[in-house]
């Protein structure tokens, strides 16, 4: 008689029958059984991991949080109070020394007699000023361009036309900048940018203008952004990281390397070290490279500094799931060191001392032999193992082997230059996932990659704090601005 599958409920008629069997039977069952239960109990495990996670303890994205109130934050109490703090330096609308227009308000006659003041001198004034904008409307320049014949040799000559002024009617450099602008800085759909200029400016245009003017500007960019890249490879300090983004209906990946002053994307179909390759930025990298602990970050040779608000996110998650003493520990001890790295440079010192080091190192390490007493590796019986791939281990075994890596995590201790974490790159990310939300993705792998050539430029614009409309202005009419390769 066939085992019955274990896989199933067991009747009690297939147990008898199994029991009937003799001794070699019923083991077979129960080992059966056992096994299904190990794959239940670990299917069970992952789901329950996975419906604890949220943006506070996992990287997962606050979007899939739901509407589901937070109870708990990373971030801990302050001694002041929320809102203006005392001393603050307010902003309000200034006064302005130059107006453009002044408006009198005559007294005519007196309020309590009702004699007529006309021709009475000015006493004193009372001043209000309104800021606002002036009708906005395209302004037509001709361009005349003469020509003259030479009484001497008769030959005709003729002047020349500006190199922007190309065609004999178009649209100039500073309404095609705000087109631009608009789509590429602002995320607004091309229809929409349709709708704003026809509602604001009285400009009728179709998406074919705008696709132009977005594809020349990508093209005028082209070595601005070569300048760029060349700039983040010589970095002392980088930024990278990378999130998923649709292309023609199909899931590729944003790649992102930056600087507190530098911002450069690439779009490829690949995540991992053959799309860095192709990238062609960390190949070259020499200083410290910041990132969430990809295993494809380790094939290169250069410095590297993981991001900590990873890890005090997944560390929450420990505690709350598993409630080890030691992620608890670990995620005080990264605040104790981080606050006491800005303490040493609001102090004007660019190291911590040597005791300092010395001591958050051994409490550190003592945290790190903790948490891999309470979270042993698997076993390594070969009857146990997996027939491929390696073994599973467990969340916080997963998260020790890469807090393991101390001169990465405490990079930011070392070297005051490192940052604590990479909140840089995933900023610079956040509004092209913005721009996913918006319009679903993009149609093309060629609109993909100039709307990341614009938007780096336009990301690197305002972390120097250039003008942004002006900048792209200049694009149109061949006076592109070059950002600053190593700002201060």
């Amino acid at each position: 008689m066939s085992q019955p599958n274990p896989s199933k409920s067991i009747s009690r008629e297939e147990t008898c029958a199994v029991y009937a069997q003799g001794e070699d039977a019923v083991v077979a069952l129960v080992e059966g059984l056992l096994e299904r239960i190990d794959q239940l109990e670990t299917r069970l495990a992952a789901l329950e991991n996975q419906r604890k996670k949220d943006s506070r303890n996992s990287s997962k994205p606050p979007s899939g949080d739901g509407f589901a109130k937070r109870t708990k934050s990373l971030r801990q109490q302050g001694e002041r109070s929320s809102g203006g703090q005392s001393g603050h330096q307010g902003s309000t609308l200034e006064w302005s020394d130059q107006v453009d227009e002044v408006v009198v308000h005559p007294v005519l006659q007196g309020e309590s007699c009702g004699q007529e003041l006309t021709d009475v001198g000015v006493e004193s004034w009372r001043l209000r000023q309104v800021h606002d904008l002036p009708p906005l409307h395209l302004i037509v320049s001709e361009h005349q361009a003469e020509e003259k014949r030479c009484p001497c040799c008769g030959v005709l000559n003729q002047a020349s036309f500006p190199a922007e002024v190309n065609s004999v009617g178009q649209y100039g450099g500073g309404i095609k900048g705000l087109m631009v602008y608009l789509m590429v800085g602002q995320l607004l759909p091309s229809m929409r940018v349709c709708d704003v200029l026809r509602e604001v400016v009285g400009c009728e245009l179709s998406e074919g203008t705008l696709y132009n003017a977005y594809a020349q500007c990508d093209e005028h960019l082209e070595p601005i952004e070569q300048h760029l890249k060349a700039a983040i490879q010589q970095a002392e300090v980088g930024h990278f990281d990378e999130t998923g983004m649709r292309v023609g209906g199909k899931l590729m990946w944003l790649h992102v390397a930056s600087t507190e002053a530098l911002t450069y994307y690439f779009i490829h179909p690949k995540r991992g070290q053959f799309a860095m390759d192709a990238m062609d930025i960390l190949p070259h990298f020499s200083g410290t490279s910041i990132h969430d602990g990809w295993s494809s970050y380790g094939h290169y040779d250069c410095g590297h500094g993981l991001c900590n608000a990873h890890h005090l996110r997944e560390l929450l998650f420990v505690v709350e799931r598993y409630q080890q003493e030691w992620a608890d520990e670990m995620m005080s001890l990264l605040v104790e060191i981080k606050t006491q790295v800005e303490t040493a440079k609001a102090a004007g010192f660019s190291v911590l001392s040597a005791t300092q080091i010395a001591d958050f190192e051994q409490r550190y390490q003592r945290l790190i032999e903790q948490g891999l007493k309470d979270n042993p590796p698997p076993p390594t019986d070969p009857k146990q193992l997996p027939s491929k791939g390696r073994p599973k281990q467990s969340p916080p075994k997963n998260l020790l082997d890469r807090l393991s890596k101390q001169s990465a995590v405490l990079a930011f201790m070392y070297d005051f230059q490192v940052p604590f974490d990479n909140n840089q790159a995933e900023r610079d990310l956040r509004m092209m996932k913005l721009r996913q939300k918006i319009s679903g993705g993009f149609r093309s792998m060629e609109g993909a990659q100039r709307f990341c050539r614009i938007r780096g430029y336009i990301s690197t614009l305002r972390k120097q704090g250039i003008d942004v409309l002006d900048a792209l202005k200049q694009v149109f009419i061949g006076n592109p601005v070059f950002p600053a390769l190593q700002p201060e």
